[in-house]
């Protein structure tokens, strides 16, 4: 698939504060990249800078080739931004701000038309088009701004936050949206939803003080947790030594723990040695051995534990 997203060491300052420090990265056409980070870790403005939004200090950035800083107008008719906000204007009708968007982007009379119904029905504004924009709800607003952003059928997407402010109901639509839209585009998504991750990227990025500090699928990054693929049972607390020294004979099992439950069970974990998985083993050892457990399940990490894995104080001095 052609790369349609590039950043080459893009570096952004303000002041003394270093924003954005020598990114780079890839996207091609059929991947949706979450973008994720903590709070203040350079996401918005990295987005700002692919846009063309801000320029850089350091850098380049391409979007389908073009360079965005020599041929900024070219590069920003192949891109769709849902920033951060999505300001529009209040005053304006959702349907009157559409066409303005519509005729900006160079459609006129029945095309323009065209264009603003599909974005329309697309996104679900049908029943909010001829109310003023200040007084929809925050989530028919974010609509609005994803509409725009969609509106002439860009190669790229990137956005800020797609479903902030939206109920589970307009979640589902907004993630079936850009699941739909992803085989024909590059798209980038800003998030602090982890699920959304899961539920929507094919890739994910995690930036942490201006740096990208781990890439790769949602499972590649779950794997960076000791407990992924780990087999749990709940036991019995008069039964959990036995069982403990059957897990620890398992073939790959490396260590097993334990953690007594409110209502005195103990949840015995036996975690596998990297790149290895035990469920089958652990499951022929009960069976053979005949030992009742309440509850056998295999774990996955999960990406919120990965995520503070990374961007903790503890991460990042093991980062480093």
């Amino acid at each position: 698939m052609a790369v349609l997203v590039e950043a080459d060491r893009l570096r952004k300052t303000f002041g003394p504060i270093i924003a954005v420090e020598e990114i780079s990265l890839k996207v091609s056409q059929g991947e949706v990249l979450g973008f994720l980070g903590p709070n203040g870790a350079g996401k918005s403005t990295t987005m700002k800078m692919l846009t063309g939004f801000l320029a850089p200090d350091g850098g380049s950035a391409r979007i389908c080739g073009i360079d965005v800083a020599e041929r900024p107008k070219a590069a920003k008719a192949c891109i769709g931004y849902l920033p951060e906000g999505a300001p529009a204007y209040g005053e304006m009708t959702a349907r009157a701000f559409l066409h303005f968007i519509a005729e900006l982007r160079g459609y006129q009379g029945d095309a323009c038309g065209a264009r603003v119904h599909a974005a329309t029905m697309r996104t679900g504004l049908e029943e909010v088009l001829d109310q003023k924009i200040d007084t929809l709800s925050k989530g028919f607003k974010r609509r609005v701004g994803l509409a725009q952003a969609i509106l002439h059928d860009p190669p790229v997407l990137i956005m800020d936050e797609p479903t902030d402010g939206l109920d589970p109901n307009q979640k589902h639509l907004v993630r079936k949206l850009i699941t739909d839209m992803a085989k024909d585009k590059a798209i980038i998504v800003s998030t602090h939803i982890l699920e959304e991750v899961e539920a929507v990227c094919t890739r994910a990025i995690v930036i942490d003080r201006g740096r990208i500090v781990a890439d790769g699928t949602a499972e590649d990054l779950m794997q960076r947790m000791p407990y992924h693929n780990a087999v749990a049972v709940r036991v019995d607390a008069n039964k959990a030594d036995a069982i403990s020294a059957a897990l620890a004979g398992v073939a790959n099992v490396d260590k097993v723990d334990r953690k007594t439950l409110p209502d005195g069970q103990i949840l015995l974990r036996a975690a596998p040695k990297p790149g290895t998985t035990v469920a089958s083993g652990v499951a022929t050892m009960l069976n053979q051995k005949s030992l009742a457990v309440y509850e056998m399940y295999v774990e996955r990490g999960k990406l919120d534990d990965v995520f503070r894995q990374i961007t903790s104080q503890e991460g990042r001095g093991r980062n480093a």
